[in-house]
């Protein structure tokens, strides 16, 4: 059966966009040959990449038309077609395409003249067109600009947040040519009131990594600011606080024990874009891969000032999560802090409402079932997430020692970062 639209790649990218599209009548299919199978039951896959969505959501996805389907021949059926493969990094710190080239090449093998093809997932500049175009255009015998229209759009999501909209969020878009521009731009005027047009796909590109890395240098800033006003015995949160009324100049970060989520820096010395790397972006990176160990010196010292040692110390760890109030683990700092600890000799559980179950160093960790009671237990609990359910300020009253690395309890409840 046509659809207006095929969405490859269901995850974190790929399901909201599906979601927005089916929720203003677009016929829908989402191309995903691992998560389609629980998708089309109308179960959440269990890698979490789904975000805030419920299984609800996606039944009421399917109601609406919505098609997953591990079938690649579904994708000769669609006037566009949206690639949010995912580009994770590799161990060399570079993205690695693997997955992305793939969906291009299933896509291609099918690909019919005057469909949309864009690409929304994060890359390096000039990826769009000198790595996924050819295969474009050698698996489908068609020619970019002439006989389909190539486009790239910076995927734009804040998970958890009830004020950005996919509606009510700005989207990007670089087109090959004019025409693949309009048409991109045509097929996103169905799903956002606001599309802003690039002079092209590199422009496009670079506009992700300089969202990416404004966020990344950002927190790596305020995060020095928490260590360096630590050390001086200086409120961080109440300078925060006050700072941010400043009406121009100035937009208000807040510091926390790592950065996670999808969007990471790149490494641009590598291809497809071997040229000299941003030096503050590299600075940024390593004050925000300190922060972890921060946290657990920080950690290690109020033990120690209460007359406990880490060794043996009952540790509860509170939203493990990369973000507040959402499902999903990519690139969290509880990992590294729950494993420095249990190298230290701690003995660590966690809460965390939205993951049932969590494994560091290839083994479970104990997971609390009632908070306050696992609160008042531990020697040291570590706010790392403040999820919406907690009720912080009891939280606050309940646990033996509490160290709040978001600034999230109110003052004097805890031991801020």
């Amino acid at each position: 059966m046509p659809a207006d639209l095929a969405v490859i790649g269901l995850g974190h990218l790929g399901l909201p966009l599906a979601q927005a599209a089916v929720a203003t009548g677009i016929a829908t299919i989402g191309y995903d040959p691992v998560r389609a199978t629980d998708l089309a039951a109308g179960r959440l896959p269990a890698d979490g990449a789904e975000g805030t969505m419920t299984a609800a959501d996606i039944r009421r996805m399917l109601s609406g038309g919505f098609r997953p389907t591990g079938d690649p021949v579904e994708l000769g059926r669609v006037r566009t077609a949206v690639i949010c493969a995912p580009a994770p990094l590799g161990a060399d710190r570079s993205l690695d395409l693997t997955q992305l080239t793939d969906a291009t090449r299933a896509l291609a093998a099918r690909l019919r003249p005057h469909t949309t093809v864009i690409i929304e997932t994060p890359v390096a500049p000039g990826t769009t067109e000198g790595v996924l175009r050819p295969l474009l255009e050698d698996g489908s015998g068609l020619r970019a600009g002439r006989d389909f229209h190539l486009a790239y759009s910076p995927g734009r999501l804040d998970p958890g947040s009830r004020t950005h909209a996919y509606a009510t969020t700005p989207k990007v878009i670089g087109g090959l040519t004019p025409a693949c521009t309009e048409s991109a731009a045509a097929f996103y005027g169905r799903l956002s009131d606001k599309v802003v047009r690039a002079r092209g796909p590199r422009e496009a590109e670079t506009v992700q990594l300089l969202e990416t890395n404004y966020r990344h240098v950002n927190i790596a800033l305020v995060n020095e600011m928490a260590v360096f006003c630590h050390d001086l015995g200086v409120d961080l949160w109440d300078v925060i606080r006050c700072a941010e009324t400043k009406p121009f100049g100035f937009q208000a970060f807040r510091p926390g024990p790592g950065v996670g989520g999808h969007g990471v820096p790149q490494d641009l010395s590598r291809p497809p874009l071997p040229v000299r790397p941003l030096r503050m972006v590299e600075l940024a990176q390593q004050v925000n891969h300190h922060m972890p160990q921060y946290v657990i010196q920080r950690a290690a010292t109020l033990l120690n000032e209460h007359g406990k040692s880490a060794r043996g110390a009952r540790v509860l760890l509170l939203g493990v999560t990369y973000k507040p109030d959402v499902a999903d683990l990519e690139g969290t700092p509880a990992q590294e802090i729950a494993t420095r600890l249990m190298q230290l000799g701690a003995a660590v559980s966690y809460h965390d409402p939205h993951i049932p179950s969590w494994n560091v160093l290839g083994h479970p960790v104990p997971r609390a079932d009632f908070l306050y009671e696992a609160a008042a237990d531990a020697d040291l609990t570590i706010l790392l997430q403040p999820h919406r359910t907690y009720d912080l300020q009891g939280l606050s009253v309940k646990a033996q020692l509490l160290l709040d690395t978001r600034g999230a309890t109110p003052t004097g409840a805890a031991h801020r970062l």
